[in-house]
């Protein structure tokens, strides 16, 4: 019994480690996959405590604001678009991995698909 209580504290610690170590700060390769069309842009992001930040758009246009929450190794971003702008999407849910995130986009201009963020190197 000992034992068992045992492992299961140091598998929550190792668990906890890890979904405190995600840091999704930095610039990101971004593309949006739907039914019928391919996307690629760029995303810029800051991360305080569990706050995200930051800016996403194609790499040649300006940039939308985008905002949202990491809680272990998942990401919830939205975006904010200026009035009389639109933006590919509206929300999108991503999990996290170490150089790369991918998930799913909802609302905006494409409506639903897959995204997938690739860390870009300095």
């Amino acid at each position: 019994m000992a034992t068992r209580v045992f492992v299961a504290a140091l598998w929550m610690l190792v668990v906890t480690a890890v979904a405190q170590a995600a840091d999704v700060s930095g610039t990101w390769a971004v593309t949006i996959t739907t039914a019928s069309s391919t996307i690629s842009g760029k995303a810029s992001l800051k991360q305080a405590g569990d706050r995200v930040t930051g800016q996403i758009g194609p790499s040649a246009d300006p940039t939308i604001p985008i905002e949202g929450g990491l809680s272990g190794t998942k990401l919830t971003l939205k975006t904010n678009p200026q009035r009389g702008r639109t933006a590919a999407f509206e929300s999108c849910e991503l999990t996290v991995g170490d150089d790369k995130m991918v998930g799913t986009i909802e609302g905006g201009d494409v409506g639903s698909g897959r995204i997938e963020f690739v860390r870009m190197k300095p």
